[in-house]
């Protein structure tokens, strides 16, 4: 705490230790004011701008200071100074004081309690920023909230002050009314709770309910707005319709079937979406046949002179094929037919908020769930499209190895693709325009997996943007620039992975004018509804995450909302979201890096524990990588956490639960890990935080008492 911060508190503390000192709240009670009252109405009389002035600093001091005595103050000045001047007065010094509390408050602790516990109040924040005069209004109009505790949580807050004025002066005004009036009746009044009886809390309480209602209302009006012009069918065919069968929709669909709604669920081409046939499982698939090539080269590790592995790509390419054949059934029409989804396969349509047509057949619904996914996005690289791209759509087609494979993208899809390819003995070239792989990533993170490139084979272009295709007698070149330098590279096919593009056009949004974002993902609200109140997004196509499993995620929302959002919605929860990227070593994480966590200047340890000590990744010969975690200052609570190395993405599944469930590291320690497994390297990076963190003090005393025992 600087030293003008302990000079306040040190002046705040005088003051009220010599309230209390000097006995100064005998004269804010209620028998001492009708006692006197005679007395003060005559000073008042005979010195009337002096006793108005006198009255208004000391109730700015007393509501400031939050000290005892405000509604018998407000009572006195009802009693000298009558209903009209008397209400002018408490009016603005009531809130003059309470805005003098709230300053003082946020300059002695809003800082501390940020800084400390950010991450945790980051959704409260959000609220505040978003409807913190509703929040406000709403307290101040029912008295039984303490105001000086209302004063001391909204200064926590980023509330601006202007705002908490004029809220709490408007806010307040019910409640100064009622004690200003009361006061002008003191000769009757046996004590001040009598004032506030059953029927008039009851009557502030619906105040009370005024701006939560009033933003009800508000929403409504919204809502007829925006679908002015569009007549609500008088019934409808079904309860919802999904348009896209990828996780989301599936997801969806599925939600809506289990609670007995009649579901629609449209797909035009394959259902299971980008994951089952062109993203996670046959990326998965061909990632673990290059893992059991690459292991047979590193025979002499595991005290083999050699395996000689023979391999034909094509029927590799082949048996990605069978392994998305194997999983298909999970995800198709009959499983979900089975389910109760009324699935229909062709080419959706919205024609209206409330109807949506496929293979000339319109039905009616309340509700539409856009679940339509993501496609790779194409960069407008001059002469890209004089060549034959490859993206993560069409690449699966391959059949020949491509001798020397271009990968323009550095992130998950291109670093994952890339280190396959270079196994099964392609030239591969990364080029990418940020400075490192990985970019979201800490710099440590991203080099771990950048020295194991190098290791094999895989030529790393950072730093270098693309810029031009040509074909030169034959041969296919990409002309980058780096730092204005030119650089060429000569390649057979590239792949194109820098990222995907929201699907949202063809199927009638824009008809409908429904709103997007910057980055063309639908614009949602915090319950997944789009600017048409009638349909919602989840997945890919709304984002802010392009994972299966957040897409899944959304899902339940998305479905919820839609179909009970007349009783009660779900405001979407993105608080803790693990995802990894499945190279070799994988990298795993959940919450804040060391990166994110400057970025939003929150306060942050960092314990790691290499996993070249963890004895069953000796023992696999993958004693490679770390396991980091992030923590507040001086406390073992999970703001985030990253593992590099084999399986990472099994293991981050524990600090998840730890973030998901608020358990530490402590609880993490003592919980027994089988010996011997990767799963320990959790225990022990907790246990490495515990001994940073070991009481010195207390240790000295006990080694004191154990010398002590020996005599």
């Amino acid at each position: 705490m600087n030293s003008r911060k302990l000079i306040l508190l040190s002046v705040i503390a005088v003051v009220v230790i010599l309230f209390f000192a000097f006995d100064l709240d005998r004269y804010l009670t209620l028998d001492y004011l009708k006692s006197q009252r005679d007395a003060i109405i005559a000073w008042k009389d005979a010195q009337p701008l002096l006793a108005s002035v006198s009255f208004f600093v000391v109730y700015v001091a007393v509501t400031a200071l939050s000290l005892p005595g405000a509604a018998i103050m407000t009572l006195a000045v009802g009693a000298v100074f009558g209903f009209i001047w008397g209400l002018i007065l408490v009016s603005f010094a009531s809130t003059i004081g309470a805005t003098l509390a709230f300053l003082i408050a946020r300059f002695l602790l809003r800082d501390m309690v940020q800084s400390r516990y950010g991450d945790r109040l980051k959704a409260i924040n959000e609220g505040v920023e978003k409807d913190g005069a509703f929040y406000l209004f709403t307290l101040r109009l029912v008295p039984i909230f303490p105001f000086f505790v209302i004063n001391l949580l909204m200064a926590l807050t980023p509330l601006g002050t202007w705002t908490f004025y004029w809220v709490s002066q408007l806010g307040m005004l019910a409640g100064t009314i009622v004690y200003v009036n009361a006061g002008t009746q003191l000769a009757t009044l046996e004590s001040a709770s009598g004032i506030l009886s059953p029927a008039l809390i009851g009557s502030f309480v619906l105040l009370g309910l005024f701006p939560l209602l009033a933003k009800k209302a508000v929403a409504m009006i919204k809502q007829r707005k925006a679908l002015k012009g569009w007549q609500r069918p008088t019934d409808f065919d079904r309860n919802l319709v999904v348009i896209g069968g990828g996780s989301a929709g599936l997801v969806s669909a599925y939600i809506a079937a289990a609670v007995k709604s009649k579901v629609t669920l449209i797909e035009k081409h394959k259902m299971g979406g980008d994951c089952l046939n062109t993203g996670c499982v046959p990326s998965k698939a061909l990632i673990r046949s290059s893992r059991i090539l690459n292991q047979s080269r590193r025979a002499q590790e595991w005290g083999f002179d050699a395996i000689d592995v023979k391999y034909d790509f094509s029927e590799i390419m082949q048996r990605v094929q069978r392994v998305v054949k194997q999983v298909e059934p999970h995800d198709s029409v009959d499983r979900y037919t089975g389910l109760g989804v009324d699935v229909v396969e062709g080419e959706a349509k919205i024609t209206s908020p409330y109807s949506v047509e496929v293979n000339g057949i319109e039905f009616r619904t309340p509700n539409i769930i856009v679940a339509t996914g993501a496609r790779p996005f194409v960069p407008p690289i001059k002469g890209i499209d004089r060549i034959d791209y490859l993206t993560s759509d069409n690449l699966w087609q391959l059949r020949e190895k491509p001798e020397r494979l271009l990968v323009l993208g550095g992130g998950p899809i291109g670093c994952e693709l890339s280190q396959a390819f270079a196994r099964f003995g392609s030239q591969v070239t990364i080029v990418e325009m940020m400075p490192r792989l990985m970019i979201r990533e800490d710099e440590d993170v991203a080099e771990l997996v950048a020295e194991r490139f190098r290791e094999e084979g895989i030529q790393l272009l950072v730093g270098h943007k693309a810029v031009e295709f040509f074909k030169e007698d034959r041969e296919q070149v990409l002309i980058c620039d780096r730092d204005g330098e030119q650089v060429e590279v000569a390649f057979d096919q590239v792949l194109v992975a820098v990222g995907r593009k929201p699907n949202t056009t063809g199927f009638g949004l824009e008809e409908l004018d429904v709103a997007l974002n910057p980055n063309g993902t639908l614009a949602t609200d915090e319950y997944l509804q789009t600017s048409i109140p009638t349909i919602y997004a989840c997945g890919d196509v709304a984002g802010p995450y392009q994972f299966t499993h957040t897409a899944a995620h959304q899902a339940w929302y998305a479905a919820v909302n839609s179909l009970f959002g007349l009783f009660r919605r779900f405001k979407v929860d993105y608080s803790v979201i693990p995802f990894a990227t499945f190279t070799d070593p994988e990298v795993a994480r959940v919450g804040l890096n060391e990166l994110e966590a400057e970025q939003q200047g929150i306060e942050y340890e960092v314990t790691r524990f290499d996993l070249a000590e963890l004895d069953r990744a000796i023992a696999e010969g993958e004693a490679h990588g770390m396991v980091k975690v992030l923590t507040p200052p001086g406390k073992d609570r999970v703001l985030g956490a990253t593992i590099v190395g084999e399986n990472a993405g099994e293991l981050i599944g524990e600090f998840t639960a730890a973030m998901k469930h608020g358990f530490g590291l402590n609880k993490i320690l003592g919980t027994i890990h089988i010996y011997p497994t990767l799963f320990e390297a959790n225990k022990y990076v907790a246990g490495t935080w515990k001994r940073a963190h070991k009481p010195e003090g207390v240790l000295t005393w006990v080694e004191r008492f154990h010398s002590w025992r020996r005599g």
